[in-house]
């Protein structure tokens, strides 16, 4: 039986007076690659960012390896195992790549393997390796995308969160960076992720969910997901 790693149950959030969340359920099995998909305004930015303790829960639970997330602070999280990559990836233009890295090892228990969880990014994106004395800001779209991830992974997260990782990329370059978190996810890692590009997406996940107007409206395989006639006419524009 399949250990669930994530679990949000009836979860209502917002942003002040604005709720953006109504009643959110989802499970993400450990190992999983799972996505969340809808339109611009869904929520889907706001699901990640109440994981996270970005944004307050109002009611509901999430639970995480069996943990209540409820009134932890946010710097809780990344010790518990969780990285969150960020929408337009928030790095530190003028550090340097590796500096940008190096920050994402900044809780106490990542400090000790910092070296060693480098050199595992560089293998994973040896582009980063190639140009990590250059300030971040300097990188192309697709360069700055592959920093952000990897700042996530020098935390050793058992748990990350991708939040529209190809916004704003070219095409080929958005097939390089969905490969790049098909192979990350295929290592074991339980993912999940937010995307707009909805075929693509659906082709590197086991399974999605379809969130509308802050209300879960479908979820199942991602193959099946794909194939469904309203998802293509609304979301894949076939």
């Amino acid at each position: 039986m399949s250990e669930i790693a994530l679990r949000l149950s009836e979860v209502v959030a917002g942003y002040g007076s604005f709720t953006a969340l109504f009643g959110v359920s989802l499970e993400v099995e450990r190992g999983e690659a799972v996505a969340v998909i809808g339109p611009n305004g869904a929520g889907k930015t706001t699901l990640l960012r109440v994981i996270s303790k970005l944004v307050p829960i109002r009611s509901g639970r999430i639970l995480f390896d069996g943990v209540d997330l409820g009134r932890m602070p946010a710097h809780r999280i990344v010790e518990l195992g969780i990285a969150h990559v960020p929408e337009n990836r928030r790095l530190f233009p003028r550090l340097t790549v590796e500096e940008n890295l190096k920050m994402g090892a900044f809780a106490p228990a990542a400090r000790a393997r910092w070296r060693e969880r480098l050199e595992e990014v560089y293998a994973l994106f040896p582009r980063l390796k190639e140009r990590r004395h250059q300030p971040a800001g300097t990188l192309s779209g697709g360069e700055q995308q592959m920093c952000a991830i990897g700042r996530g992974l020098m935390s050793g997260p058992r748990l990350l969160l991708l939040d529209e990782p190809s916004a704003g990329l070219a095409p080929l370059i958005v097939q390089q960076v969905f490969a790049l978190v098909q192979k990350i996810a295929r290592s074991g890692l339980t993912v999940l992720i937010v995307e707009q590009n909805v075929q693509q997406v659906l082709a590197i996940v086991d399974r999605a969910y379809l969130l509308e107007t802050g209300r879960i409206r479908g979820e199942g395989p991602a193959a099946l997901m794909r194939a469904s006639e309203e998802i293509k006419k609304a979301y894949i524009g076939l």
